[in-house]
C-alpha cells in the first residue's frame, strides 16, 4: 500500500516547506533509535518522508504518482540503520537522499554537525547597543555627541594576549598548538565526533608561562570610554546608528563588536515631522481667507512669507517647497506643509454683528 508521507509526518497537502521541516524536527526528537522509548523503523519513515516532500521535484511526483515513483528517499534500498549511521558519520548520503539538508536540521537540534567538519575559531567581541535622546532640532540639523560607558577593551599591558610582558610562550599542551580539540557528542544519530575551540587558549593554540598581572589573562579589561558620535542631519525617530569596531574588544586579538546606537527623537511643539516633510497648521481669520493676505509662517529654517489667495478654504495645504529636513544620508530635502485653518470667532461685537448681517443679506 502506497505511504501517506503527509499522514507520517502529520502535516496537511498544503504545508510550507517551513512545517514540514518542524514536522520532521518534532518526529526526530521522538523516534530517534538512541532514546529510550525510540523506535528506529517510525525514524526511518519520518525521514523518508522529509526527503520527498522537502524536495520540490520529488514531491511535485509523489503528490502526482504516490511513494511508488521511482525515487531513492530515504533510507532507501533496505538501509539499515548502521548503514545509515556508517554513511552519516563519513560525511554523505549516497542513497540518494539529501543528508545535507538534514545534517543542518539535527545539528540544530544538537549543537554541531557531524563528521570531522572543523568550526571556525569565533573570538569577536560583544556587540553594544545604547540609547541616544535628541532634541528635534538635533535631529533636523545634525549634531556631534559623546557617548560615555563601560565597556571591555584591550589590555594595553599585554596587548590583548593575556601573557605578562617578557614570559615565555610554549604551545598549548591541550590542542598542541591547533587552537581546537575534538569532542564526542550524543545525538540522535549516536555519538559523533565534532571540533571546538579549544577550553585552555581560546583557539591561539598557544600558553604562558605567567599571566598578565593587569588583566588576569584575560588580554581584556573593563574601562570608561568616551566615543563621540557624529549623528547625520535628518536622523529619525528609532533609527539606529552603527559605529563598526567600537564594541567590545574581541578574545585573544578577534576582532571588535560593533557599537549600535538606537536614536529617540523628542516631540517638537512647532513642528511635526513626516518622513522628510514638516507639518504645521497656521491659523488665519475670515476676511483673510475672503481677501486674501501675506502671513508669516515658522520653518526650521526661520520666517517665511507666504501668501494667501483670496477665497483660501479651511483646510487647504500650501506647499513651501525645500523646507523641510534633510535627507538622511542622501540628497535634497523634504518640504513644508502648511494647513490653513479658518478661524470663526467665538464671541462677535455689535459693529461686527451689523456687518456680518449685510454679508448675510448680500449672500456672503
Amino acid at each position: 500500500m502506497p505511504k501517506d508521507y503527509y499522514k507520517v509526518l502529520g502535516v496537511e497537502k498544503s504545508a510550507t516547506k517551513d512545517e514540514i521541516k518542524k514536522a520532521f524536527r518534532e518526529k526526530a526528537h521522538v523516534f530517534h533509535p538512541d532514546k529510550k522509548d525510540g523506535d528506529e523503523k517510525k525514524f526511518k519513515e519520518a525521514n523518508e518522508a522529509y526527503q520527498v516532500l522537502h524536495d520540490d521535484q520529488k514531491r511535485q511526483q509523489y503528490d502526482q504518482f504516490g511513494s511508488n515513483f521511482d525515487q531513492q528517499g530515504g533510507f532507501g534500498g533496505g538501509m539499515n540503520w548502521d548503514d545509515f549511521m556508517n554513511q552519516a558519520r563519513g560525511g554523505g548520503f549516497s542513497a540518494g537522499g539529501d543528508f545535507g539538508d538534514l545534517n543542518d536540521i539535527l545539528g540544530d537540534l544538537f549543537g554541531g554537525g557531524f563528521g570531522g567538519g572543523r568550526r571556525k575559531t569565533n573570538n569577536r567581541g560583544h556587540d553594544i547597543e545604547v540609547d541616544l535622546s535628541l532634541s528635534f532640532e538635533e535631529a533636523v540639523f545634525g549634531v556631534e555627541k559623546t557617548i560615555e560607558l563601560y565597556k571591555l577593551e584591550v589590555c594595553d599591558k599585554c596587548n590583548g594576549n593575556g601573557a605578562e610582558p617578557g614570559s615565555k610562550i610554549s604551545e598549548c599542551k591541550t590542542c598542541h598548538g591547533q587552537g581546537k580539540v575534538q569532542k564526542i557528542q550524543r545525538t540522535i544519530l549516536g555519538n559523533m565526533q565534532t571540533v571546538v575551540v579549544c577550553p585552555d587558549c581560546s583557539g591561539e593554540g598557544k600558553s604562558y608561562e605567567k599571566a598578565c598581572s593587569k588583566c588576569a589573562g584575560q588580554g581584556r579589561i573593563k574601562e570608561k570610554k568616551q566615543i563621540p558620535v557624529k549623528v547625520p542631519a535628518g536622523i529619525d525617530n528609532g533609527m539606529t546608528l552603527r559605529m563598526q569596531n567600537e564594541g567590545e574588544a574581541g578574545v585573544k586579538g578577534g576582532k571588535s563588536g560593533d557599537l549600535f546606537i538606537r536614536v529617540h527623537v523628542k516631540a517638537s511643539l512647532d513642528f511635526e515631522r513626516q518622513g522628510n516633510n514638516i507639518i504645521t497648521r497656521q491659523e488665519i481669520n475670515f476676511s483673510q481667507a475672503a481677501l486674501g493676505d501675506k502671513i508669516e509662517i515658522k520653518t526650521i529654517d526661520g520666517e517665511v512669507k507666504l501668501k494667501i489667495p483670496a477665497g483660501t478654504q479651511s483646510g487647504k495645504v500650501f506647499k513651501l517647497k525645500g523646507k523641510g529636513v534633510a535627507s538622511f544620508q542622501g540628497y535634497g530635502k523634504g518640504d513644508h506643509l502648511v494647513e490653513i485653518i479658518v478661524k470663526i470667532p467665538d464671541k462677535l461685537s455689535k459693529d461686527q454683528k451689523k456687518i456680518l448681517e449685510e454679508l448675510k443679506k448680500e449672500g456672503l
